[in-house]
């Protein structure tokens, strides 16, 4: 199964599977996997039914991290996650926010990593004007992307 979808491909899924499941939303960039993204999508899959993974285009990680991002490419981040068991369907968004991949599907729960305050998430009014809720997976000191690229760069110079 291609767990990767347009928009309009989870819209009509979620139209049709949602009755009794508990859709649950997490996005971000997913750069160079590690344990603090395998814990928070495993805490994301077991938060509901069905884990939808918005995950950041190329362009958006490049606008919101710099022009030396994104390490990985969206078609190999995307496959790399569709690989994991706890991810359900992933979906590619270009802008710097999920708000209107969200604001689509409207989700059940939205997990955000614990490096964010839920209240100054951008998403969160979208999530809450429907009755979604935000649940906060706590943050895994010195496990994060940028971590490991300054340690690799450190290393080999």
């Amino acid at each position: 199964m291609n767990k990767l979808k347009s928009r309009q491909e989870l819209v009509d899924y979620i139209k049709n599977n949602r009755e009794n499941k508990t859709i649950v939303f997490t996005n971000g960039c997913f750069d160079i996997l590690h344990i603090g993204h395998i814990k928070l999508l495993q805490f994301a899959k077991n938060s509901g039914d069905i884990l939808v993974l918005g995950l950041n285009s190329d362009s958006s990680i490049k606008r919101i991290k710099g022009d030396k991002r994104p390490i990985v490419c969206q078609e190999d981040r995307a496959e790399v996650l569709s690989a994991l068991e706890c991810v359900d369907f992933i979906s590619i968004f270009d802008e710097d926010t999920p708000c209107e991949l969200i604001s689509l599907l409207k989700p059940d729960v939205h997990v955000k990593g614990g490096d964010y305050d839920v209240n100054k998430i951008p998403e969160a009014k979208i999530i809450r004007s429907y009755g979604g809720k935000i649940l906060r997976f706590e943050y895994i000191p010195n496990h994060s992307s940028t971590g490991i690229i300054e340690k690799i760069l450190s290393a080999y110079k």
